[in-house]
């Protein structure tokens, strides 16, 4: 049955309205890509919050000052639609990025069974339709210039009338998306790593469960009615332009990123037979695309009449080819201009940044001049996010999804709620200032000390590329209170920031040079999750002024296609702004967070870093710990050996005795019985 998001009614929207620029710049703290509202560290940070709340405003009160100030200043509009998870987001931006307006409504979600996961294009199409008609209300249609789309890199599959097929063994033609988290592939995936053929040289040595192929072979074998009446098969990015313009040119960014195509050799015919998927080939590729456009360049004529009437734009205005969401977030926020901000990057090339996309999943975006091909990491990918620059892409398939499971399924979640509805805040809020509560005079980090998660729980995409791994909470106790759910709040936090450092350590080790973290997405709005990023990775973390960065970079897609820039580069200065910028604490690095998260980075860490010998795919826990001990009794500078102190480094000392037990335990448990995706 579908899920309703949030506990939002489906088919109604939220529509948000930003202060103009000569208002006052207090902010609200909005859900990130496809989050309902109280999602992790989305909408939740009202009063206290981190970004502010923005006042509440009449809509036609709004729409006169919009159209006075619109008059006035012959603002150019472009307008930025996301299609994330859980909800299609509009946003209507000006040529400095602001964001204008501002409009969301859920879409459904259906799991007909576990790892099976799938929406309705109809629905997302509908969805897109009804928020941008919001943005654009009250607007001179001449200032209007361009569209952009950005959506998840699920797949969509249409018959040869480009009518809905279905994508289920239930028939139900309208679910006819397989969503980007859906893991039905399993077996198809393995199937195609056991080819080794080069085209995974560009997957990290191992294609994912969550790219296309797998998931096109998945339904030529189990869902053959579907297969055979299939007559084109769209990344949902691609299908949102298509909606738009009736042009079936595909996106270099999807078709690179998740269908093995490459810039420069176009589609590979050898990989396609070889996994069974020869028809593709026969029909000139014509299901999957033979017709290919960078991002942000004008597909055909622009709006069709049909798809102007649903969407409230005019007639014939430019529409972009599309990008992945993630990779529109990381065009929202990577190339801002940080002069001024002290900041590592400063007067260095864009290659030392990583834009990093936190939502239900998060994604890392790192870029180089030349190609990097770092191992269990996606790419590198040629001008699929920044043109003339290659792409490494980092991931993890549960972040904002993990955190909510974890603290959604404790026992004490119902006192968090009523808690938090009588202390007006979001869940996620009052858990932060609970934390602050019983931290008492030590650094937040140091509360978990004896309690370490693995976050693994929909295996791991970067950079073990594992999909059986599972899940990990070792220190646990028979406490059942409010305390205990807030610590496996914050260890959740801390192991997810863990596999941030673990990446952007494999893709250091391999090439790239990195010393700062931009971060956008629903996650970035919870100051816990961004000063953990800080700490735990030792790197400043740059927010974007505009905190829905997202649709900023679907909107500089439609400028670039309006042409009023000459580059996406120059439109990446122009519309991406610094907010905030959060600098790592040294202090709780020394003396808690390198502590509480010295157990956990054993965990994450674990598998493939031994270099002996041994099967890469076991942990060793004494072997690895044994630095740990010694790093622990060492007396950092500067501190004296007091017997608080003391008792600080017993306390670890024990906890890394107990993991290591529990670790070799399991591994007993699990010798020949890993195996890598």
């Amino acid at each position: 049955m579908p899920l309703s998001p949030g506990g939002t009614v489906p088919g109604r929207s939220r529509l948000s309205f930003p202060p103009l620029p000569f208002s006052s710049r207090r902010r609200r703290g909005r859900p990130g890509k496809g989050e309902p509202s109280g999602f992790p560290g989305s909408g939740g940070f009202q009063g206290t919050s981190l970004l502010g709340v923005c006042a509440a405003r009449v809509v036609s009160g709004w729409t006169s000052l919009l159209r006075m100030h619109s008059k006035k200043t012959a603002v150019r509009y472009y307008v930025g639609i996301d299609v994330g998870s859980a909800s299609v987001r509009a946003a209507l931006v000006d040529g400095c990025g602001t964001v204008v307006a501002h409009a969301e409504q859920p879409i459904q979600i259906w799991e007909p069974q576990p790892d099976h996961y799938e929406q309705s294009s109809a629905d997302i199409w509908a969805a897109c339709c009804s928020v941008t008609k919001k943005v654009v209300c009250g607007v001179d249609a001449a200032q209007i210039r361009g569209v952009g789309f950005d959506a998840t890199c699920s797949l969509v599959v249409l018959d040869k009338q480009f009518q809905p097929l279905a994508v289920n063994c239930e028939g139900q033609n309208h679910r006819n998306v397989i969503m980007w988290m859906d893991h039905r592939a399993v077996s198809q995936v393995e199937l195609i790593n056991a080819t080794q053929h080069r085209v995974l040289n560009y997957v990290g040595g191992a294609m994912s469960v969550e790219m296309q192929p797998p998931k096109l072979l998945w339904i030529k074998e189990n869902l053959q009615e579907s297969w055979e009446k299939a007559g084109y098969f769209f990344d949902l990015p691609d299908f949102l332009s298509w909606k738009a313009t009736g042009v079936t040119a595909r996106s270099l960014c999807t078709v690179v990123c998740k269908w093995t195509y490459t810039s420069d050799k176009g589609w590979d015919d050898s990989f396609w037979k070889m996994i069974g998927l020869e028809c593709l080939v026969k029909d000139k590729y014509e299901k999957i695309g033979n017709h290919v456009l960078s991002p942000g360049e004008a597909v055909g004529k622009g709006l069709t009449p049909e798809a102007a009437k649903e969407l409230g734009l005019p007639e014939g205005i430019a529409v972009a080819a599309s990008l992945i969401d993630a990779h529109a977030g990381g065009l929202g926020v990577i190339g801002a201009d940080v002069k001024g901000h002290n900041l590592p990057c400063e007067n260095q090339p864009i290659t030392s940044r990583v834009a990093m996309i936190c939502g239900t999943s998060s994604c890392h975006m790192g870029v180089s001049e030349k190609p990097i091909f770092v191992p269990g990491v996606w790419g590198p990918y040629f001008s699929a996010m920044v043109p003339g620059l290659w792409l490494n892409e980092g991931g993890q398939s549960a972040t904002g999804k993990l955190i909510d499971h974890v603290v959604r399924g404790h026992v004490a979640f119902p006192e968090l709620q009523s808690k938090a509805a009588a202390s007006a805040h979001s869940i996620y809020t009052y858990l932060n200032s609970h934390l602050d509560l019983i931290k008492k005079s030590l650094p937040v980090g140091f509360l978990t000390v004896d309690l370490h998660v693995w976050p693994d729980f929909h295996g791991n995409r970067s950079p073990l590329t594992d999909l059986t791994l599972k899940g990990m909470v070792v220190g646990l106790t028979l406490s059942r209170g409010l305390d205990e759910l807030a610590l496996i709040y914050l260890a959740t936090i801390q192991a997810i920031a863990l596999g941030t450092r673990h990446i952007l350590e494999t893709m250091q080790a391999a090439g790239h040079d990195i010393n700062t973290l931009f971060l956008c997405g629903g996650l970035s709005k919870n100051p816990l999750f961004v000063q953990m990023h800080a700490d735990i990775t030792g790197k400043p973390v740059v927010l974007s002024r505009e905190v829905e960065s997202v649709l900023v970079g679907a909107a500089i897609l439609g400028a670039c296609a309006s042409g009023d820039f000459a580059s996406i580069q120059e439109a990446m200065v122009k519309m991406g702004k610094i907010g905030r910028v959060v600098q790592p604490n040294h202090e709780h690095k020394r003396r808690g967070t390198t502590m509480s998260s010295a157990a956990p980075s054993i965990l994450q860490r674990g598998p493939g870093f031994t270099s002996d010998g041994e099967d890469k795919h076991m942990v060793v826990p004494k072997k690895q710990t044994a630095p740990l001990r010694k790093k622990i009794h060492e007396t950092p500078q500067g501190e004296d050996s007091s017997q608080g102190k003391s008792q600080e480094q017993q306390h670890v000392t024990q906890g890394i005795t107990d993991l290591e037990s529990t670790v070799e335990h399991l591994q007993g448990k699990a010798v020949g019985k890993h195996k890598p995706a």
